[in-house]
């Protein structure tokens, strides 16, 4: 599964499909309408969710592995609710993935984490089929 064409855009909610890029930002599209957008560089930070990571003790992990470990879990650990206490939130993380590192990874990343697959996943953008076969 290629996340590198969604993109997180700062002040902006949800997650956009790139569309193009121009020298001075990025022309996205909303997942629900359509509709694009030009979101300047002046004005937004943009976070493309392929490169994004979860630090772990050892090596840090790729978003993507922990969205089809969650997937995997999901009748095991159902998926908590993203604005839950955040004992739980570490608890559910921690199930999902044990060995993170807790002095690097705040409850705001987890909660954008949980944010993440739920759009993603009521938006059936979520293709695990593709990763496992090329494991």
């Amino acid at each position: 599964m290629n996340l590198e064409k969604y993109i997180a855009v700062s002040g902006l909610p949800g997650i956009y499909e790139l569309i193009t890029t121009r020298n001075n930002g990025l022309v996205v599209a909303d997942m629900d309408s359509g509709k694009t957008r030009f979101c300047t560089m002046r004005k937004h930070q943009f976070t493309p969710l392929g490169s994004v990571a979860i630090y772990t003790y050892g090596d840090a992990v790729e978003i993507v592995k922990i969205f089809q470990k969650m997937e995997e879990e999901s009748v095991n650990y159902p998926i908590v609710a993203s604005n839950a206490s955040s004992q739980i939130l570490f608890e559910y993380f921690t199930k999902i993935l044990p060995d993170f590192d807790r002095d690097k990874v705040f409850v705001s990343d987890i909660k954008k984490v949980l944010k993440w697959y739920q759009f993603l996943k009521e938006r059936n953008k979520l293709d695990f089929s593709a990763s496992s076969e090329e494991e």
